[in-house]
């Protein structure tokens, strides 16, 4: 956790955003501490405090502090006859008033988020969708209302936590203002969901998920390539590619799986329990996994794990935010993978990443 210096300018930010918020610059807004669940056995993150839920009040006046940050850098724009433009001028002299923002990394995020032009936020932490639907509401209202140059406010949500909000509930927090909801799939096997202790089944994730998108929202499915190791691979593809069909949502996002120091999975790892595949056999896995796809997707490889390199050296996907659409793009996909298990033939396995 970031706590800001005291004052009105104090607001509190998490960590952990999607790859594709944080590119874009999204305005942190922390509705909850950590993760609910924090169970699954591969995961490394959410794991220095308890889970906590934030109260409306606290969510609104940090959102109010956000405010009150921007209208100062555009403030001291005015006073230097910048005429409001936001620049480094104008940060440099807000800090000079303000010495505490120096060490401020709300502050540097509240700057890039309006040089970029202050069009998406994104709510923290783990799963936002667990708060009470109305205190949500509340939340979103205040948001857009105070910021109303946002076009776009994402949150991450797990699928139980959308499964067990009401049709109605679902509607009127998209309505208030929630446009894109992330969710991480991580498979669609049944045994390796079990395993990985997920907390929900594969046919869980399919009505979660068509209920997400029933009521509105755009829907970011995450999975993750390797999860099942030499043991599952198959089942892990065959199986997450049925589920991203039955669901089809709007974007599939690659998170490839690296055992993680300090997890359950990576102990399993370490005494030689769980065989990881060679980056060679990734892209088969992934080969398999593309060629069951049979949706209208887009289909993304935007996280730094995703490191293949094609025969050129280069990055074998482009880690585009909007990825390839399937299934216009399919055949460039299954092409460049056949391209990459090529490329990657000798080298013996995946790096172990702490990503």
């Amino acid at each position: 956790m970031t706590a800001e210096p005291a004052g009105k300018c104090s607001f509190e930010t998490g960590v952990y955003r999607p790859p594709s918020e944080g590119g874009s610059y999204s305005l942190l807004i922390r509705v909850t501490r950590n993760c609910p669940w924090n169970r699954c056995t591969f995961c490394s993150m959410y794991k220095q405090e308890e889970y906590s839920l934030r109260s409306p009040q606290e969510v609104n006046s940090d959102i109010d502090s956000m405010a009150a940050i921007c209208n100062g850098l555009k403030d001291f724009s005015w006073k230097l006859d910048y005429g409001g433009e936001i620049n480094r001028a104008a940060a440099i002299a807000m800090i000079n008033n303000n010495p505490e923002l120096n060490a401020s990394p709300g502050f540097v995020m509240i700057y890039n988020w309006l040089l970029s032009g202050g069009k998406t936020a994104f709510l923290q932490d783990a799963n936002s969708l667990i708060m009470k639907s109305d205190q949500l509401v509340d939340i979103l209202t205040h948001l857009r209302k105070t910021f109303p140059s946002l076009n776009r406010v994402t949150s991450y949500a797990r699928s139980k936590a959308i499964a067990q909000k009401s049709a109605e509930e679902l509607k009127k927090i998209c309505t208030a203002g929630l446009d894109r909801l992330h969710v991480g799939l991580e498979t669609g096997d049944k045994a390796l969901l079990k395993k990985i202790k997920k907390g929900v089944t594969a046919e869980g994730h399919i009505k979660a998920g068509k209920k997400a998108m029933e009521a509105g929202f755009q829907l970011s499915e995450y999975w993750m390539p390797g999860l099942g190791g030499k043991a599952m691979w198959e089942s892990h593809a065959g199986n997450t590619a049925r589920v991203l069909n039955e669901i089809n949502p709007h974007y599939i996002r690659s998170r490839p799986f690296f055992p993680s120091p300090g997890t359950p999975l990576f102990k399993e790892y370490d005494r030689g329990e769980f065989q990881p595949l060679s980056p060679s056999e990734q892209l088969i896995e992934l080969k398999l996994m593309m060629e069951e796809l049979d949706f209208t997707s887009k289909v993304c490889f935007d996280h730094a794990g995703n490191y293949w390199r094609g025969k050129n050296g280069r990055l074998l996907f482009s880690q585009s935010y909007e990825g390839y659409k399937f299934p216009e793009q399919k055949p460039v996909v299954l092409k460049l993978l056949e391209e990459g298990i090529e490329a990657q033939k000798g080298i013996p396995r995946a790096p172990v990443l702490d990503l």
